[in-house]
């Protein structure tokens, strides 16, 4: 399996769960340093999930909001999930190659926890234009 890179937009997140139930989440993309410097500082809110590429770690200062944090390996399955508070600091995950972040609650409403596989899915509705496109 080759290096996966994706480039900065939109997209959506599929969570498979255990029973084979499929999930699917709008998802923001950010693969540029710039894209995952900004992260979700300054938003209020976030409809959906964040993924930040090549990341193993993240810190919630500056920022308005809890938000639930997951940690994912090269082939995208969940090894841990936690939730911070604003003015945090995460400890960097040695195998976390991604970390997906999303609001306070979102992770467990959608069944995201350790062991869980996620999938990127590329493109999206609000990308029809190309604009946004993952790849």
């Amino acid at each position: 399996m080759g290096r996966r890179r994706w480039r900065d937009g939109l997209g959506a997140l599929s969570v498979l769960g255990p029973d084979g139930e499929e999930v699917r989440i709008p998802l923001e993309v950010a693969s540029s340093y710039r894209a995952r410097t900004k992260g979700l500082l300054g938003r209020g809110s976030v409809d959906g999930a964040m993924l930040l590429t090549p990341a193993n770690s993240v810190h919630t200062f500056r920022m308005r909001m809890a938000i639930d944090v997951a940690y994912l390996d090269r082939r995208l399955n969940v090894i841990a999930v936690r939730t911070m508070r604003p003015g945090r600091l995460g400890l960097p995950r040695l195998r976390a190659r991604h970390v997906l972040e999303a609001e306070a609650g979102a992770m467990d409403e959608w069944g995201v926890r350790v062991g869980a596989r996620v999938e990127v899915v590329e493109g999206s509705a609000e990308s029809a234009d190309g604009a946004g496109r993952l790849g």
